[in-house]
């Protein structure tokens, strides 16, 4: 791992929350490509990172989580990879200052290798091509999150590897009769010893259920790997009511969880979905007083 991040071990650290609904409360429309605003309208993004810093995030990330070649393929955006991911970075940067880390976000390509859809080498390039971005734009590490399948996770991780760059992954557990299964039906422990097995300096979950759902995905994690853990639960899972999607998880009972989380032994928490600034800003003074306690 980097000196950046070994600074910030052992932790806890506190990273951001959702992207999306804060973009969308900025005037992202559906349909949009989120992605794209980090060319079409910066400010707007750097809004929504800078209010992740001033909470009192020790790490963001960059509104790069679709900026891979086939899903920008779906506006029309393929040969745009460079440019948005680099003003992603670019923009996390200002906002950060020297008050936090830029940690850059790479999500699924949205295809199957096993229905294939994609192949694996394919795969490997397309990764390889934006990490290859985000690394020369400076971001500090690179995060695979909200991967379900291990067979597009693995040469994501291969090729965010060849940038010699601290690389963290991150799956989604939301599926099983407990929910703490991926889509694939891989279990906590055998995803963590995947993404260790493939070179991951820092594993995880993120996104799909609730956070107190994950104290235990965090707890099945560290009996299994010694690496650090990164943890993002959103806030409760998300309702439909009257055409606006609701997450009822309060900031309280979210910050309640995440402590949970932290003492089974997650390195890095933040949040996903239905999370916002107001509650990282929560998690980062309850942290606070944590520390002023002991």
């Amino acid at each position: 791992m980097n000196e950046v991040v070994q600074r910030l071990l052992p932790g806890p650290v506190v990273t951001d929350g959702a992207w999306g609904t804060e973009l969308q409360l900025a005037g992202l429309g559906a349909g949009d490509c989120t992605d794209a605003w980090n060319v079409q309208h910066p400010d707007r993004v750097e809004v929504v990172a800078r209010a992740y810093v001033d909470a009192g995030s020790h790490v963001i990330l960059t509104n790069t989580f679709g900026a891979n070649r086939l899903q920008l393929a779906r506006h029309g955006l393929a040969r745009e990879v460079a440019a948005i991911n680099r003003a992603g970075v670019a923009i996390s940067r200002r906002a950060a200052g020297t008050s936090a880390a830029v940690f850059a976000s790479l999500g699924p390509t949205g295809r199957l290798l096993g229905m294939g859809q994609t192949t694996e080498s394919e795969l490997r390039e397309v990764y390889s091509e934006q990490a290859r971005a985000l690394a020369e734009a400076g971001a500090d590490a690179l995060v695979l999150e909200t991967f379900a399948d291990l067979d597009e996770l693995r040469p994501a991780i291969a090729a965010a590897k060849e940038m010699e760059m601290t690389v963290v992954a991150s799956m989604v557990f939301d599926s099983g009769a407990r929910h703490d299964r991926t889509m694939m039906g891989t279990t906590p422990e055998r995803a963590a010893e995947a993404m260790a097995e493939a070179g991951a300096d820092v594993i995880g979950a993120n996104c799909g259920r609730g956070s107190s759902g994950y104290v235990a995905v965090c707890q099945r994690m560290r009996q299994t790997v010694e690496h650090p853990l990164w943890i993002k639960p959103n806030a409760g899972l998300p309702e439909l009511i009257d055409g606006k999607t609701i997450y009822r998880t309060s900031a309280a009972d979210f910050v309640h969880d995440v402590l949970d989380i932290v003492a089974a032994g997650a390195s890095f928490v933040g949040g996903c979905c239905g999370t916002n600034p107001g509650y990282l800003g929560a998690v980062a003074m309850a942290l606070r007083d944590r520390r002023a306690n002991r």
